[in-house]
């Protein structure tokens, strides 16, 4: 097990490597400092020496890969990319274009991001699995079709319907909950329902088609048929014997996300004024302040990574005859 982890770590390199290779290629050769200058500037006639400060000021008036000017080990460390991109990988995302420190930033976001993101988790997910269990039972039958025309037509619908449909309902018609906003401590919870219901009742349609297809999977084949056979109840069946066997493939899908709530949702956490990750990823991109951007891009990449680590290991927990080598 240690050495799978290590060597997957090993591997990991390599990837996280030609991420940060791009987005400097995006950043930095695609849109130069001078362009980035111009851009924060706004201004119409912007002098050169304007340009010139403002580069001075953020870190940008550095070659890109090597200066030639320095020596030694200074050719290669007092260039942007090294100021820019490669501390990325000792996790200095160093400060934003407005100097604030992009570290301190992100370590007080997540928490905002994680109470939307763990709860929409857990009880989607008893609830998708649960009714997806429901029409698995009645399957065949009337229940089922109209269940299954329901999940795709709520698959189909975008989020931003349910987002607008909610804050619409839930605030402006019965007065629920605040329609957005935020407030630290105990008093975040009326914040949180709205984003939380809006979030479950999203992921309904695309979360209930799936584990209906992997019941419906194991309920064909032949040890089912076995439990059957021996006078099991259909729901003793369906609880235990399904269920269990369906674990993996369920697994997959959530213990790959679970680095990954600490991102955010882009979309929810602006809609509803989260200050999570989400919403700082989208007024960066808006501010054009491509410093948060990287940060965000790398921080994103390596928590996949770590999602996908997570996911081989879980196996062995649920299957022990699966072994990692």
């Amino acid at each position: 097990m240690t050495a799978y982890i290590l060597r997957r770590l090993l591997y990991a390199v390599p990837i996280l490597i030609g991420v940060n290779l791009l987005t400097f290629v995006l950043f930095f050769v695609v849109n130069s400092p001078d362009d980035m200058a111009r851009m924060h500037l706004g201004e119409k006639r912007v002098t050169e020496e304007a340009v010139q400060g403002w580069k001075a000021a953020h870190g940008y008036d550095r070659p890109l890969l090597y200066n030639a000017e320095a020596s030694g080990m200074a050719r290669l460390t007092e260039t942007i990319f090294f100021e820019k991109s490669a501390r990325l990988f000792a996790f200095q995302f160093g400060s934003s274009d407005d100097g604030r420190d992009i570290g301190y930033d992100i370590s007080q976001r997540m928490w905002p991001s994680l109470a939307i993101a763990v709860p929409v988790l857990l009880v989607g997910l008893a609830f998708n699995i649960s009714y997806a269990l429901f029409i698995v039972f009645f399957r065949a039958t009337y229940v089922d079709i109209g269940s299954v025309v329901l999940l795709v037509a709520m698959l189909s619908i975008s989020s931003l319907f349910y987002i607008i449909g909610g804050q619409f309902l839930l605030s402006k018609v019965f007065h629920l909950a605040p329609i957005s906003g935020y407030d630290t401590g105990l008093h975040a919870w009326k914040f949180l329902i709205l984003p939380v219901i809006v979030g479950v009742i999203g992921g309904i349609g695309a979360g209930t088609r799936w584990y209906r297809t992997l019941f419906l999977e194991e309920v064909g084949k032949d040890y089912v048929r076995t439990a059957r056979a021996k006078g099991l109840s259909e729901r003793l069946v369906l609880f235990r014997h399904v269920l269990g066997n369906a674990l993996i493939p369920i697994l997959t899908g959530v213990v790959v996300v679970l680095p990954l709530l600490f991102m955010g949702s882009l979309i929810t956490e602006s809609f509803f004024g989260i200050p999570g990750l989400g919403s700082y990823t989208i007024d960066a991109i808006s501010n054009q302040d491509f410093a948060i951007v990287r940060a965000m891009v790398f921080l994103g990449a390596v928590l996949y990574i770590l999602g996908l680590i997570l996911t081989d290991i879980s196996y062995t927990l649920v299957d022990p005859r699966v072994r990692l080598q």
